[in-house]
């Protein structure tokens, strides 16, 4: 199986906050849409620092997180992020490292998209064409 890469629209959720009150006008809302690598073996987003400063991104924590080599490394979480592709949308954070923009399996999730290994793209879940599906269990206490 080769790389499998989308393309995805991201925007600062903080501006798209002012934009609705009317604080700032559409024009200054900071949005990129880029070409992500995707990565079912990743559980978050991933964003360079570039995108970070481009997008004017908040540093809302630091957490360790072990790399696939198995080194620790310190890094900024930021966000809030509207995350689009095709007719989806999710918020997320996003760790900031590297040098592109990887999607993992938490925000594919909530996108509700599927990897249609056949093509080797990024498809949404054809089960749920229309919009987003997600199962919520209710646990109902004694």
């Amino acid at each position: 199986m080769g790389l499998v890469y989308a393309e995805i629209t991201m925007t600062n959720l903080y501006d798209l906050g002012l934009f609705y009150r009317q604080f700032i006008t559409k024009n200054q809302v900071r949005t990129l849409t880029t070409t992500c690598l995707v990565d079912t073996g990743a559980y978050k987003l991933v964003v360079p620092e570039h995108v970070k400063l481009q997008l004017g991104l908040t540093v809302l924590e630091q957490r360790e997180v072990e790399l696939a080599d198995g080194n620790v490394s310190l890094c900024d979480v930021v966000g809030p992020i509207e995350l689009r592709f095709a007719n989806r949308m999710t918020v997320a954070s996003a760790f900031v490292m590297g040098n592109e923009v990887l999607l993992g399996a938490i925000p594919m999730e909530d996108l509700d998209v599927v990897v249609d290994l056949k093509a080797q793209r990024l498809v949404v879940n054809p089960e749920n064409p229309t919009m987003p599906k997600m199962k919520i269990k209710q646990h109902h206490l004694p």
